[in-house]
């Protein structure tokens, strides 16, 4: 069961190309807990990304939400409606594309570092390995930070995530470093059964403890309340899926 109270900060990264603001949200009971990494979906840090880092931390997590998107400018970094539907969504992603294409992979890798460093030098974070997630484009910079930080990354789970951007040689390369456990969880709009066994293939050929699935009836962006891909019960999915990942590796393990 969630703990009965969780507080929340928000906090700035220093990283070498200036300060990252984040969302922080833990449990309020004094103690360390352990640490996860969780990048935001391309629409950045917002009432449904802080109320899901609540829930997480209240299950016994320190959970560190960042703006990677802070080069552009602080938290919200474009002005959204309360609710994301087809009609907004053009203008959104006209002003968002070119924002992920200036995201490179260095500065993916740059902050991933500032980021774990921030993290595990919290005093309500545990010491041992953390974990990262992510959602929608997050789901990509998590797995990179997972396969920079072997050493400190014991799981990583993406959900409705573009993991296999890179092509086949980059995924490989990517998967070749990890040595956290995984969780995919797809929308079935975004991956087909034959894309899934080809993904499943290179996991075990990577020799990656894993779980990769399609959740059925989704489509993109469906763990997102506040868009209109929203789906509750894939959501309860989510949380079971990563809530179990979490236990396995941070507590249990």
């Amino acid at each position: 069961m969630p703990a009965a109270s969780v507080s929340t900060k928000t906090l700035q990264i220093p990283t070498p190309d200036g300060q990252s603001d984040a969302f922080a949200a833990f449990p309020d009971d004094g103690g360390r807990h352990p640490g996860v990494l969780m990048y935001p979906d391309g629409f950045g840090i917002r009432p449904v990304l802080r109320e899901m880092a609540g829930e997480l931390a209240g299950h016994g997590y320190y959970v560190l939400v960042p703006n990677y998107f802070y080069r552009t400018g602080p938290t919200p970094v474009i002005e959204l409606p309360d609710y994301i539907g087809e009609e907004a969504r053009p203008a959104i992603f006209a002003r968002l594309m070119p924002m992920i294409a200036a995201h490179t992979n260095e500065h993916v890798l740059v902050d991933a570092e500032a980021y774990l460093s921030f993290l595990t030098a919290q005093p309500e974070v545990g010491t041992g390995p953390v974990a990262v997630t992510g959602y929608c484009i997050g789901g990509l910079w998590a797995l990179r930070t997972a396969a920079a930080h072997p050493a400190q990354v014991a799981a990583f789970a993406g959900f409705h995530s573009p993991v296999v951007a890179d092509g086949p040689d980059g995924l490989h390369r990517l998967l070749s470093q990890i040595t956290a456990e995984v969780h995919l969880g797809h929308a079935e709009s975004d991956m087909t059964p034959e894309a899934l066994n080809e993904l499943n293939e290179a996991l075990d050929a990577a020799g990656v403890g894993h779980s990769s699935e399609i959740y059925p009836g989704t489509i993109h962006g469906f763990t997102m309340s506040d868009t209109d891909a929203f789906n509750s019960d894939a959501r309860q999915l989510h949380w079971d899926r990563l809530l179990g990942l979490l236990r396995r590796t941070l507590v249990d393990g």
